[in-house]
């Protein structure tokens, strides 16, 4: 009893410690980020359609890299010891040749106003598309109402235009077998709620070096068209002027060495081609800010990381995964990953929530009671597949205490995938996503600057912030407050599964199948506290191994009343 006393009493001593640090970092990041600075970068960036290797791309790239030179960042020559503040850019062939578009209109023949331009919808040219010749191409649109190739075979399409309420990337080679000149298609998935906002539409690509070109139309221009068509010949002049050459891709990694262990790093990740605001130029003004509030608080002493802290912006995924399997050496010390994706949203515009999607735990399989997909879409986890830690709730909660002081809403979703954070799980890393969803303007060329909330990107970058300069210096009194936090949540956590259960057997849901998941969870739990034994810098006591201990003891003890009670 004497013992289990005083382990309760070093509990809420350490906790009190462990949360005024976290508390210190809070008043560092929420007093000197400036999220002004954030915003203006997103709106530099926004400007340009991004694709790796064009303008835009490469101009956001130095963009960056003039943030980070201001903030004292000094440029890597021979590796990241040079200087404990150091940035680069790496240049790398590209296998393809780079693309950007420049101009495109369709007109109906006989009518005033454009049918659309680019100048009002940027996503109407696909990616890989080429050029019309300068002075454009008049031919007649055969709108297809069904596309059934038979039918189609019946057509005389040659030198026509083909127009369907479909991808027209599935239309590619069909119009090429038949004659035709160009390709007009619609696909916009129903969340985008494109009745309502006409004139969106979703950027896409098309097959590269292809015979016949295509374009996309938002719901409003498909459906004047298609009116125009079933009335009669309707005749179209279009044209399109892109950009296709040869490039480099470039991706900057900017970091603040550690003091005791450089070679451990948390890393954030910003993926930088896509043509939106939110997605993601967002997520590169708030980390350009974010490593430049760093470098501030380092040069004025007021911070000392003792692990490395790295910046990286890139190419969505391949940079990611490059930075990590180029290096096997730099890859076995990172420690936590972190995609900011489309993390500026004004959710009043928007309509998305601020999410943190967490590693896969057991609610990618059983998503039931609070737990959601987004209309991202849940993948196919199994079992084998779970990825126990302490970073999901190390992460939510650092994020839940921000929503409190800003009063920001704060949301979580099961694993998705398809960001930065996919490379980090796929070795074996933890890996988070930070992001907004769903949003109604998601990849659409109405995802513009007016949707970006710079306080949004200020409650993200200062959550994201705290919780990496608290894990690279973590000492065993956080630890051991982290190992509380942990078990509570999955005493919360499995009170909360006993509940469904109950009500699933009730309604007549196998007993052995709901237990399942209970123990699952309680598996997940137990696995995840052992992880934080390796949150300390330095590990000087037995105290967090004893502290994990007696918080496993606590869910076994748990989950086994509530299997008892299950029948």
């Amino acid at each position: 009893m004497k013992i289990k006393i005083l382990l309760v009493l070093i509990f809420l001593g350490f906790a009190s410690y462990a949360q005024n640090s976290t508390d210190q970092y809070f008043k560092l990041t929420r007093t000197d980020f400036k999220e002004k600075n954030a915003f203006n970068t997103t709106a530099f960036v926004e400007k340009y359609f991004r694709v790796p290797g064009n303008t835009g791309f490469n101009a956001s790239i130095h963009h960056v890299e003039d943030i980070l030179k201001k903030a004292g960042f000094v440029e890597q020559k021979l590796n990241e010891s040079e200087s404990p503040l150091t940035y680069r850019i790496e240049k790398r062939a590209m296998k393809n040749k780079t693309w950007e578009p420049v101009n495109a209109n369709i007109d109906i023949i006989g009518e005033t106003l454009p049918l659309i331009s680019f100048k009002t919808n940027r996503n109407m040219i696909p990616i890989n598309c080429l050029s019309t010749p300068a002075e454009g191409v008049t031919a007649e649109v055969i709108y297809i109402q069904k596309v059934v190739q038979a039918e189609i075979d019946k057509m005389d399409l040659k030198g026509k235009i083909l127009f369907s309420e479909t991808n027209p990337s599935r239309l590619l080679a069909i119009a090429a077998k038949a004659g035709a000149i160009g390709v007009l298609g619609y696909s916009m998935p129903a969340y985008t709620k494109p009745e309502i906002h006409q004139t969106s539409i979703q950027f896409g690509s098309m097959k590269a070096n292809s015979e016949v070109w295509s374009l996309l139309l938002s719901f409003g221009t498909k459906e004047k068209l298609k009116s125009a068509c079933l009335k009669g010949v309707t005749k179209l002049k279009v044209n399109i002027e892109t950009k296709i050459y040869e490039a480099e891709e470039l991706t900057i990694v900017a970091n603040l060495k550690g003091s005791e262990k450089p070679n451990e790093r948390f890393v954030f990740s910003a993926h930088v081609q896509e043509p939106g605001a939110n997605d993601n130029a967002s997520g590169v003004g708030t980390l350009a800010e974010m490593a430049r509030l760093t470098a501030e608080l380092y040069q004025a002493k007021k911070i000392n990381p003792k692990r490395t802290l790295t910046f990286l912006w890139g190419d969505e995924i391949v940079s990611t995964k490059r930075y990590i399997v180029e290096d096997t050496t730099r890859a076995k010390g990172i420690l936590w990953g972190m995609s900011l994706d489309m993390v500026g949203e004004d959710t009043q515009k928007t309509g998305g929530s601020f999410l943190i999607e967490k590693m896969p735990d057991p609610s990618a399989i059983w998503t039931r009671g609070n737990d959601k997909h987004t209309e991202w879409g849940a993948g196919d986890v199994k079992e084998k597949d779970l990825f126990p830690h302490y970073f999901n709730d190390f992460i939510f909660d650092i994020c839940k205490a921000q929503g409190k002081f800003a009063n920001w809403t704060v949301n979580y979703n099961p694993f998705e995938g398809g960001s930065d954070h996919t490379p980090f799980l796929q070795n074996k890393i933890p890996g988070l996503l930070m992001w907004h969803f769903t949003d109604v303007f998601y990849h659409t060329d109405n995802d513009r600057i007016d949707k970006v909330s710079a306080v949004e990107m200020k409650n993200v970058g200062i959550s994201a912030l705290t919780a990496a300069y608290s894990l690279t210096s973590a000492d065993e009194n956080m630890a051991i407050t982290t190992v509380m936090q942990v078990k509570n949540n999955a005493l919360t956590r499995l009170k909360t599964e006993f509940e469904l259960s109950k009500k699933a057997i009730a309604d007549g849901k196998s007993v052995a199948d709901e237990k399942h998941i209970i123990e699952v969870w309680s598996k997940w739990y137990i696995d995840a506290l052992a992880t934080i034994n390796k949150m300390p810098v330095k590990s000087e006591t037995t105290q967090v191994g004893s502290s994990i201990k007696i918080a496993t003891l606590a869910i076994e003890k748990q989950t086994k009343v509530y299997l008892e009670v299950l029948r």
